[in-house]
């Protein structure tokens, strides 16, 4: 590693990092590389499940699955931009290129907003199909859910860019070790030889205003849900109801409480112990409860997984 020259400083090459990883000797290792192994397998199993699932049972080809269907999608490239570095770091290679890290940074930051901005559509889909019943269908046509997801997408690009450009440019003095499984913000800033206060402003400025307007079109459709909800009188319809509804809001609530400890505080870059743990959640833990939230209490899913299985049987 070429070290440089900069005044008291010490410039690190841009050519690579080192991943510290957890702490811990040979059988904590050990015992992480199995439980991050078996987590990804279990979420990379889930989500492909449920994306065949959905493509080939007709029964599925509904706004509400479209959805879904997207969001498995990003819970499997969110774990799989994660996963297969961490379990790396555990027994070989602890080295990430300068451009691997800014690939994996620009990743995380696309596909974690992507997937902000489809949970509030998703919730949104939830209070057009409930509240507006009669509107349904002509509201969230395919080219609307598709503009939709669309527009999430664009929305991710557009943060993960400013991220990753802003973090990117700073100058990283003395060490190239990374106190993390994978390349986040709050570690890195921590290596950077400058003042990183723009840095941190940009990213709970940007952060704190895709979380608020996300959150707030979740709570306002949930309100007008719930208020739909109990003027109703059918108790199985309400049932139905908040079985689907009580899936997308656990995954919600999941998601968007670890997302709040680890970028929506600024003393989320001082303890990154606690940064380490938490960030398992959201780029794991999450990915892999999706699947099973969806499916487990989800009585359309579960009846395709039968007609599936029967018809695999029947060949």
């Amino acid at each position: 590693m070429q070290l440089h020259s900069n005044g008291n400083l010490s410039e690190v090459s841009w050519q690579e990092f080192v991943l510290l990883g957890f702490e811990g000797g040979p059988e904590t290792q050990a015992l992480l590389f199995v439980m991050f192994l078996a987590i990804y397998m279990v979420t990379v199993l889930g989500n492909f499940i449920m994306i065949v699932v959905i493509t080939l049972d007709a029964h599925l080809h509904s706004p509400m699955y479209f959805f879904l269907k997207n969001l498995s999608f990003l819970d499997l490239c969110y774990s799989s931009a994660i996963a297969p570095k961490a379990l790396t770091t555990f027994f070989s290679s602890k080295i990430i290129t300068f451009t691997g890290c800014a690939t994996q940074f620009f990743s995380l930051f696309f596909l974690g907003t992507t997937e902000s901005f489809l949970l509030a559509v998703m919730a949104y889909d939830r209070f057009m199909a409930i509240c507006s019943p009669l509107r349904y269908p002509v509201t969230m046509r395919l080219s609307i859910c598709s503009f939709l997801v669309l527009g999430s997408y664009c929305g991710g690009c557009f943060n993960a860019i400013m991220q990753t450009t802003f973090t990117f440019r700073l100058p990283f003095c003395n060490s190239n070790h990374i106190d993390h499984f994978f390349c986040d913000m709050p570690p890195l800033l921590r290596i950077a030889c400058t003042n990183t206060a723009f840095n941190e402003l940009v990213m709970f400025g940007i952060c704190g205003i895709i979380v608020v307007c996300t959150t707030s079109v979740v709570l306002m459709s949930y309100s007008y849900i719930t208020v739909t909800i109990l003027r109703m009188r059918c108790a199985a319809g309400r049932r139905k109801i908040f079985s689907t509804c009580g899936s997308h809001l656990t995954t919600v609530s999941i998601f968007y409480g670890t997302v709040f400890v680890i970028y929506a505080q600024p003393a989320a870059a001082e303890n990154m112990e606690k940064g380490k743990i938490m960030s398992t959640f959201y780029t794991l833990v999450i990915p892999m409860l999706n699947p099973l939230i969806y499916s487990l209490r989800n009585k359309d899913v579960k009846e395709a997984l039968r007609r599936l299985g029967q018809t695999h049987t029947a060949k």
